[in-house]
């Protein structure tokens, strides 16, 4: 199979590399740098450099990029897609891109499916790009009424045959909604954690606890802002209920409630475990 992807960052990198290290695919790579290009070239992530008229040749394309380019993207090229051919986008927020290209694209023959790899680092760009980044990850697909079966179950394959754990089918609507808790709401969080004037004097008085809530508020604020803005409501929703949560903890401190403080705690351990402990039925 040759397979194009657009755009050589953490993810796009990623994706030609683990191509490359688990399956005899063809990979080309598009992107606008030539640095970038050159790089993936020189390390064999990718087999030669693609274009907008090698797209026509790809089985599948995968559009590796923020979300309003990869809507441009996908509906710009829609005419040079192969007919027939795979194409899916790895965007963070699925309803925006789905709405906006399922349609057309499936108009002009060309099976489009939004996608969403559960992986990352607090890393940007092809530097950081790694072949194991996806094992066993999860692979998230939204189709909705355009969509062709077949191509869920190609893709699938396709996700298993590079490294996830495992693949995950829901409608974009229900894929926002659960990102937004499950995602977006801790880049929040962690990022808004660091501007504690305390966390200046942080050196020797740290440990896990402070490494696990401070990685992810390392971002891409560009990206960041794009898929929080794309899936507003859904994350306003997230913001308000830890916000009312948290609310509950600080009347607790004020009136020095220790039983209730105490019940607090104990429900959202008491969460915590039930979660863990489905995660091992899972595995």
């Amino acid at each position: 199979m040759k397979i194009q992807v657009v755009g050589l960052g953490l993810m796009g990198g990623s994706l030609c590399k683990a191509v490359r290290r688990y399956t005899d695919h063809t990979v080309l790579g598009m992107d606008l740098d030539g640095k970038t290009l050159q790089k993936a070239l020189d390390q064999g992530a990718i087999h030669e450099i693609g274009t907008a008229e090698t797209l026509s040749e790809a089985d599948l394309a995968i559009v590796c990029l923020y979300p309003e380019g990869t809507i441009r993207f996908l509906l710009d090229n829609g005419e040079r897609f192969r007919k027939g051919g795979l194409v899916c986008d790895i965007c963070g927020v699925k309803s925006a891109v789905v709405k906006a290209a399922s349609g057309p694209l499936n108009r002009l023959g060309v099976r489009f499916v939004g996608c969403h790899p559960m992986a990352g680092r607090e890393f940007s760009g092809f530097d950081y790009a790694r072949a194991d980044l996806f094992d066993g990850a999860s692979f998230i697909l939204t189709p909705d009424e355009h969509t062709d079966p077949s191509a869920v179950a190609e893709l699938e394959a396709f996700a298993r045959s590079i490294g996830f754990g495992q693949t995950v089918t829901a409608p974009p609507e229900e894929h926002d909604r659960i990102i937004a808790a499950t995602s977006q709401l801790a880049h929040v969080v962690s990022n808004a954690y660091m501007k504690s004037p305390t966390l200046q004097k942080e050196a020797g008085f740290s440990a896990g606890s402070y490494l696990d809530l401070t990685r992810v508020a390392k971002l891409n604020e560009e990206m960041w802002t794009s898929l929080f803005l794309l899936n507003r409501e859904a994350l306003l929703y997230e913001v308000d209920t830890i916000m009312e949560h948290l609310s509950q903890y600080r009347d607790a401190l004020n009136r020095q409630d220790a039983p209730g403080l105490r019940e607090l705690l104990k429900e959202g351990r008491l969460l915590k475990e039930a979660d863990s402990r489905l995660r091992k039925e899972k595995s």
